[in-house]
């Protein structure tokens, strides 16, 4: 990729991250944690919107978190400082170009990266190069192949659709939540189990509505508006009526659907 995807690369971006990781907390990362004295890689941070999560679960293991951007980098580590944490540090790092010797870990955890890369195998595989033998990897990725909602709307999903091919053109994959088992596979680790997290949203849960449905999922897709318009993916208003159908999903009798996947493997 030319133009490597940064995560919160702009405010609008890192607010939505935010959003989205203290909904989906407890969906995602109730089974995450690693025991006392354990050295875990975070590969790719972003703005620490799971670092602290992360960190809080494994209170005595020591985690490292790498991200491409130096801007991310601090804005990660200000986070984790804010929370009282004191058990992660930071490095700014390519994730094809880690410094650190093989065997270096005995666990690592990669969230809502591999979409963004253009050869995610060869990532895995790398990671796997850091990892311990019998360590293990932890995948979570998700997949807007998976969106289903009501009222449903073909210029909601047209709009979906537009997040989805500009994520392809920049190298990127938006419904590889579906494929994190070949990937795994494909890459050398052993024993991998792939469990699907759904995102089930009524009225009945104001905070999934508020949380997930407007300030993430629908937030995410009304953040391509111009650069699908200008790739003309969408006609100007199909893409505005997609965002408000989307919106009418969060009202009293709207329904919104997503699956996120998480997969572990090991060494």
């Amino acid at each position: 990729m030319s133009d490597p995807y940064v995560h919160g690369y702009d405010p609008r971006e890192n607010i939505r991250l935010q959003d989205q990781a203290s909904t989906l907390v407890e969906l995602l990362h109730s089974d995450t944690s690693y025991p006392e004295g354990s050295r875990v890689l975070e590969a790719g941070c972003g703005v620490g919107a799971q670092t602290v999560t992360l960190a809080r679960n494994s209170p005595k293991a020591s985690i490292t978190s790498v991200d491409i951007s130096e801007a991310s980098v601090a804005e990660a580590r200000r986070r984790v400082v804010a929370a009282g944490l004191s058990n992660v540090e930071f490095r700014q790092a390519d994730i094809f170009n880690l410094p650190f010797a093989p065997c270096s870990f005995d666990h690592v955890f990669v969230c809502f990266v591999l979409e963004h890369l253009s050869r995610p195998v060869e990532a895995l595989r790398g990671l796997k190069n850091l990892i311990k033998e019998a360590g293990t990897i932890t995948v979570i990725e998700g997949d807007h192949g998976s969106a289903y909602f009501h009222p449903d709307s073909d210029a909601a999903h047209r709009a979906i659709q537009c997040q989805v091919e500009l994520q392809r053109r920049a190298g990127g994959n938006a419904m590889i939540g579906r494929e994190l088992y070949p990937l795994l596979f494909d890459a050398g680790y052993g024993s991998v189990r792939v469990s699907p997290r759904m995102v089930y949203v009524d009225s009945s849960k104001p905070a999934l509505v508020e949380g997930f449905t407007k300030k993430t999922f629908t937030a995410m897709i009304e953040g391509v508006r111009e650069a699908a318009i200008e790739a003309r993916l969408a006609d100007p208003q199909v893409f505005e009526k997609g965002i408000a159908d989307l919106y009418q999903t969060a009202g009293p009798r709207g329904v919104f659907c997503y699956t996120f996947f998480k997969a572990t493997g090991i060494k």
